[in-house]
């Protein structure tokens, strides 16, 4: 494998800190969430960052390589767009499903795949397409869980080694997120870096989070805390990586902050000192896997009953996630809850988000929470946030709701110069509601 072209230290490009990171010193480079751009779009602050050498890497959230589909091509000719608009060197994705589509669900979310055969399967045929379509490499970042599937057959590191050696994508190494698996499911990131392939490594997150009754959220709106530091100065001593980049996504802190933050990043991999690669475990780990993978390459890609049996278990993951039907045999239950309040979550804060006008509408923050979780209870979202908050607003509608006269008005205002369409009249609303209390 190459060496990864070298990168530097950089940020997480958002909207809210442009102007910040504008005038950050010694920044090497950024990285964007590429479903948030439009080629031949470019906001102004990131514009003046490309024209001033700044190198910029698509960060893709919505690819699912891990889910039982096959890659939509659709998406991945976006995202392959956004690598050239950018002149980047590199995009990158997740280890993760994020729908289904018997029945179809979309969580919002990044979802851990089972460290199975199966799923290992899926997802380097997966990979394998994503490479072929995209015009620049790929690397793929390991995510944070807050729950283990059962029956898994692999350690994370032998399921990432597995994956680079049968379908060579690089690899975006998370350092928060090993501390999160550490917190969530008892696993040792000691042993994940010593086990993988670091030749392979692109580059590495760094980001806050919190612990709450024993869990841990990795939030992206917290300072980075000393414990991920550590980790990377784990990482740091066994290989000096080509990037590291810090994320933030909300709760945005001064700039000197964020200033601080890098300032601290530089001086572990100042600081670091580089082993020999490879520890004897890592060694051996390696080189179980590429007999895997030459077996593999005997047999062929795996066959269609695994991707089904993987399809099988998304679904009825998901749907208890999303959809409030039974959680699948196996799961811990308690974890499984705290999954389900924190989609939720997320789901009302993005559709606030992405449509900052229906808080104001219904009477504020807490007022919209209410109304949005009590819709969402029962209604899971198939079509992404903006679709989301459309059908939302008409749910309020269709319901006669908000109950204040002028606050209705002004949501069916909006609903139809967004909709397209006049809201539903007063009978088609009851039908509506009475269907809906007959199901």
């Amino acid at each position: 494998m190459k060496p990864m072209a070298h990168l530097g230290v950089g940020i997480g490009w958002r909207p809210e800190i442009a102007d910040a990171v504008e005038r950050l010193d010694g920044l090497d480079w950024v990285e964007v969430v590429a479903e948030n751009i439009c080629p031949g779009h470019l906001p102004e602050a990131l514009e003046r960052l490309r024209e001033r050498g700044t190198r910029i890497v698509p960060h893709g959230v919505s690819l699912g390589l891990g889910g039982a589909d096959r890659p939509d091509p659709q998406k991945l000719a976006a995202l392959g767009e956004r690598a050239v608009a950018l002149g980047a060197p590199l995009v990158t994705e997740h280890i993760a499903f994020v729908r289904t589509s018997s029945p179809v669900l979309e969580a919002g979310h990044l979802l851990p795949v089972p460290r199975t055969r199966d799923a290992l399967d899926v997802l380097c045929e997966n990979v394998r397409i994503a490479q072929d379509a995209l015009p620049v490499p790929l690397a793929l970042e390991n995510i944070a869980a807050l729950f283990s599937w059962p029956g898994e057959e692999m350690t994370e590191g032998r399921f990432l080694t597995e994956l680079v050696e049968r379908t060579g994508v690089r690899l975006l190494i998370d350092v928060a997120n090993l501390h999160t698996n550490r917190v969530n499911r008892g696993e040792d990131p000691a042993a994940v870096l010593d086990t993988i392939p670091l030749e392979a490594l692109a580059y590495v997150h760094v980001a806050g989070g919190v612990e709450r009754g024993g869990v841990w959220h990795d939030t992206h709106a917290h300072p980075v805390p000393p414990v991920v530091l550590d980790l990377l100065a784990e990482l740091r001593s066994r290989v000096e990586p080509a990037g590291v980049l810090l994320e933030r996504d909300g709760d945005f802190p001064p700039e000197a902050e964020l200033a601080g933050e890098l300032a601290a990043i530089r001086e572990v991999l100042t600081a670091g000192r580089t082993a020999a690669p490879g520890s004897a475990d890592g060694v051996g780990a390696q080189a179980e896997a590429r007999q895997a993978a030459a077996t593999w390459a005997r047999t062929g890609a795996g066959d269609e009953g695994g991707r089904t049996r993987v399809a099988l278990g998304q679904a009825a993951l998901l749907s208890a996630l999303v959809a409030g039907t039974p959680v699948p045999e196996g799961f811990d239950r308690a974890r499984i809850r705290v999954q389900v309040r924190a989609l939720a979550a997320k789901r009302a804060d993005v559709v606030a988000k992405v449509a900052p006008e229906l808080p104001g509408i219904l009477g504020g923050r807490e007022p919209y929470r209410k109304a949005f979780l009590a819709y969402a209870k029962g209604r899971p979202m198939t079509a992404g946030y903006r679709r989301d908050a459309l059908d939302f607003a008409e749910h309020l509608l269709i319901q006669d709701l908000p109950a204040d006269p002028a606050a209705r008005r002004r949501l069916t205002a909006w609903w139809r110069e967004r909709a397209g369409a006049r809201p539903p009249r007063r009978i088609v609303r009851w039908a509506r509601a009475l269907a809906g209390r007959a199901a």
